[in-house]
């Protein structure tokens, strides 16, 4: 009796442990699930950006950043340059004189001060592993914050929010261009808590964001076919991981679209550029910061802004030149030694979609099939 008993309890453990067992594996299952929400396809998500702003760290009325005040624009700097003191002069050494500033621009000293940003705080993130004088700290507390790009811009009331005219309507071509549509598809994602080997790849989309019935906010779950025929220049591949549901990626060279007044095909260029993302089943939201090409900045500033546009936010382009040549702390030139590349941030927000990969080519005939075009305006 006593020997049966004992069996049939040993037998009700067993079953018990093996209960327990599957209880276990179910709610690890469960967890796991909830780490790979269903938008996450064959180990992939995708991205598109609906928000990118230059990181201006501002205070009221810029008290701590700017106390000398603004920076002088166009039309200030020109009354500087050419009072009405009944000198005569001539078109081509006024009004073209300055625009050809613009376009062939020096290092030379000029009459008017720049006014950097100052200040201890930045956003941004460490970009060169060191903690230097020059450096910032996060609003978080980080150390070592490399953002010169701040000090170029940050008393430019173009770049300030909200009233910034570049602040305003570079968010607004970022949504209304198409040609602006700067996607980033994770993959290999085993979960977007914590992950340590995820791949990046940048593309640029064809289609338009999709929104709510009020046209104001980006809802997730839209298609965005990848533009194989003109967007080339954006396509990157790099590596990341996933850390307590941020993504950190490794540096990289990226350029993405950047396209402003009148639809321009503008871009800018990032050397070393990398992500802080926090990371939803619905939005990617953080920092996209690294060195910013500064040849390529000018190019875009002006072909996408012209004088009578950097007035409206007193923005001087030859200027802000001589400001981002003097503050650039990256890449240096192989034979002058000259630095090319200044540090940056830009706060970003991204929407999920689903990427639509263009066909692949076929065995038979070595390409694969066109894709119908779409206009850029819309």
């Amino acid at each position: 009796m006593k020997q049966s008993l004992k069996v049939k309890l040993l037998a009700f453990g067993t079953v018990a442990a093996a209960c327990a067992l599957a209880i276990g594996a179910g709610n690890a299952g469960a967890q796991s699930a909830a780490d790979v929400p269903s938008v996450v396809k064959d180990g992939k998500i995708g991205y598109v950006l609906t928000h990118r702003y230059w990181a201006v760290y501002q205070t009221p009325e810029g008290k701590v950043e700017c106390p000398k005040g603004y920076n002088d624009g166009p039309r200030e700097q020109f009354k500087a340059l050419f009072p009405e003191d009944g000198t005569k002069r001539t078109l081509v050494d006024t009004q073209l004189r300055r625009e050809g500033r613009q376009w062939f621009p020096t290092t030379s000293e000029e009459q008017f001060t720049f006014k950097d940003a100052g200040g201890k705080i930045s956003y941004g993130m460490d970009l060169d592993g060191k903690v230097k004088d020059t450096d910032f700290t996060s609003p978080d507390g980080a150390k070592g914050v490399d953002n010169q790009m701040y000090r170029a811009m940050g008393c430019i009331s173009n770049y300030r929010a909200p009233e910034g005219t570049i602040y305003h309507f570079e968010n607004e071509y970022l949504r209304r261009y198409n040609t602006n549509r700067f996607m980033i598809e994770l993959s290999g994602v085993d979960s977007l808590v914590n992950d340590d080997d995820v791949t990046i790849n940048s593309y640029r989309g064809m289609d338009q964001l999709l929104t709510d019935a009020t046209g104001a906010n980006f809802i997730p779950g839209g298609t965005q076919r990848i533009d194989g025929r003109f967007g080339g220049y954006v396509r990157a591949t790099w590596k990341a991981k996933i850390v307590d549901g941020v993504l950190i990626s490794e540096p990289a060279d990226v350029t993405i679209p950047a396209s402003a007044t009148f639809d321009t095909s503008a871009f800018h260029v990032f050397k070393g550029m990398r992500f802080q993302l926090k990371l939803t089943a619905e939005r990617a939201e953080g920092v996209m910061a690294g060195y910013v090409d500064v040849a390529a900045f000018n190019h875009h500033l002006n072909t996408s802004w012209s004088t009578h546009h950097q007035s409206y936010g007193q923005l001087s382009a030859p200027s802000m030149y001589r400001a981002l040549r003097r503050l650039a702390d990256g890449y240096p030139d192989p034979k002058t030694g000259e630095m090319t590349a200044i540090s940056s941030a830009l706060s970003v927000k991204f929407t999920q979609v689903y990427i639509d990969h263009p066909p692949q080519a076929t065995a038979s005939s070595g390409s694969a099939p066109q894709q119908p075009v779409q206009a850029a305006r819309q």
